[in-house]
């Protein structure tokens, strides 16, 4: 019988903020249940730590310097991606499935989830409107994007909790027919700003949250453009009191999120459905929210906003509790698994890998690395690639320092190393193996120029 599929793809939600990856105050029973009933991936990377290039990579499974879209829509670089390539969704849909799309599309200005394979589309965007016909006031936006609680709505009114009821709407909707399905809800949070009714807005006592393992960071030896943002946001020299409240606001926005998910873990089991439905949780990048004492996740490439969650649960075809410590590249190798899980074809350009056979246990196949890009965004253009390994971490700059960091000494990421003569032969192994990377993929940032630039002078 062809399995059902439901994807929960959130915004901005980093991989250390559920309580079953180790943080040691955030509140996430019904995401820790699916972890504890799935199968948790420890090394799951963004192929880019921003919206519309992640969110094009999901549905094509293709890397950003593929299809094109490599900046969000605000920017210089606002293009679309490139007509003509394969969505996963397309695929489903000619083998029979009906697919739904609740939440953030956001990739696409004149095309939405209808123009590639999806029946049924409800768009964030109709919150405001519901919320007003409710008699509620709009949220308010007092303190631009730090956050701020929301005193004119319970949970049940907010836009998390709306969005999860039109997602039970199609999922009781497409229970009750005959073809199988893909649900996918794309709620906006908990991308900032965090603006939280009660509890959860109060939820987490900002003394009582710990800083981030990578504040503070003098930012010593690092590009320029990191203390230039700090300078940007007008936030340069914070101190963890003046982050602890947005860090506690983002906290609760994920527990009120985390409530959701458990809304729809239910109604799946209610339904009979539990079993035959793969069901994944994931996002399309992490978030700084103070780490390096920065906000957003704009022109780094640190852990904190490429690492992403990864859980997936398919009883009928995976061991619960698992946990799998391979490189994935999420939104490619997403693409490629829903096609392989309804028994289709992988389209030729997808670049991505299926999981389905390391959540069976099969890990012969796994990346022993992994590759992530960043082109810029508002503040202009900004040519980033990441390559990670278990210990280390080599972020080329193409117009700035090269950065270099040990992870078992440095989990935070704060020493660059990559200046320092002791590191010469780890920095020349590591570009290396970063062109082999960009070969693989025909990354077009590699050219005469580059190539030299990261392969001639290795010693030094």
């Amino acid at each position: 019988m062809p399995p059902n599929i439901l994807l929960i793809h959130t915004d901005q939600h980093r991989y250390d903020c559920i309580g079953a990856n180790g943080h040691p105050l955030v509140q996430t029973p019904h995401l820790d249940r699916l972890a504890g009933e799935g199968v948790t991936f420890d090394h799951a990377f963004t192929p880019s730590p921003i919206c519309v290039p992640a969110r094009a990579s999901l549905l094509t499974g293709v890397w950003p310097t593929v299809h094109l879209s490599i900046a969000n829509a605000d920017t210089e670089a606002p293009r679309p991606f490139r007509d003509g390539l394969p969505a996963f969704s397309q695929v489903l849909n000619r083998a029979g499935y009906r697919l739904g799309f609740v939440g953030k599309w956001q990739i696409h200005r004149e095309k939405s989830p209808l123009d590639f394979g999806f029946h049924d589309y409800i768009d964030d965007a109709s919150y405001g409107p519901w919320r007003a016909a409710q008699g509620l006031p709009p949220p308010p936006h007092t303190n631009r994007w730090f956050g701020e609680p929301d005193p004119y709505i319970t949970p049940e009114q907010s836009r998390l909790a709306w969005g999860a009821d039109r997602a039970l709407e199609l999922l009781r909707v497409y229970a009750a027919g005959r073809q199988p399905f893909f649900l996918r809800w794309d709620p906006s949070e908990p991308h900032l700003p965090n603006i939280v009714p009660e509890p959860y807005a109060s939820m987490y006592p900002p003394a009582d949250i710990p800083p981030w393992p990578s504040f503070p960071d003098p930012l010593t030896g690092k590009p320029y453009i990191q203390a230039q943002m700090r300078r940007t946001w007008k936030i340069d020299g914070w101190t963890w009191e003046q982050w602890a409240p947005i860090v506690a606001r983002y906290l609760g926005e994920i527990s009120l999120l985390d409530a959701q998910v458990g809304r729809l873990l239910d109604e799946l089991d209610r339904l009979g459905l539990a079993e035959n439905t793969l069901v994944i949780y994931t996002c399309d990048h992490g978030d700084l929210c103070g780490a390096h004492g920065l906000i957003d996740k704009h022109y780094v490439l640190y852990d904190d906003v490429a690492r992403v969650p990864l859980i997936i649960r398919w009883p009928a075809q995976a061991a619960a509790g698992r946990r799998c410590d391979a490189f994935v590249c999420h939104e490619l190798d997403l693409a490629a698994t829903f096609c392989d899980a309804v028994g289709q074809p992988i389209p030729p350009t997808f670049q991505g890998a299926s999981l389905l056979p390391m959540l069976r246990g099969d890990h012969s196949n796994a990346r022993q690395d992994i590759l992530a890009m960043y082109q810029g965004n508002q503040f202009g253009l900004y040519s980033q690639r990441m390559l990670r390994e278990r210990r280390w971490k080599y972020i080329w700059n193409a117009t700035a320092e090269d950065e270099l960091y040990d992870l078992e000494q440095d989990p935070g990421e704060l020493r660059n190393l990559a200046a320092l003569p002791e590191y010469a032969s780890e920095l020349a192994r590591l570009r290396r193996r970063l062109v082999e990377w960009m070969e693989q993929i025909q990354d077009p940032l590699l050219n005469g120029w580059t190539r030299a630039q990261l392969l001639e002078n290795l010693s030094r």
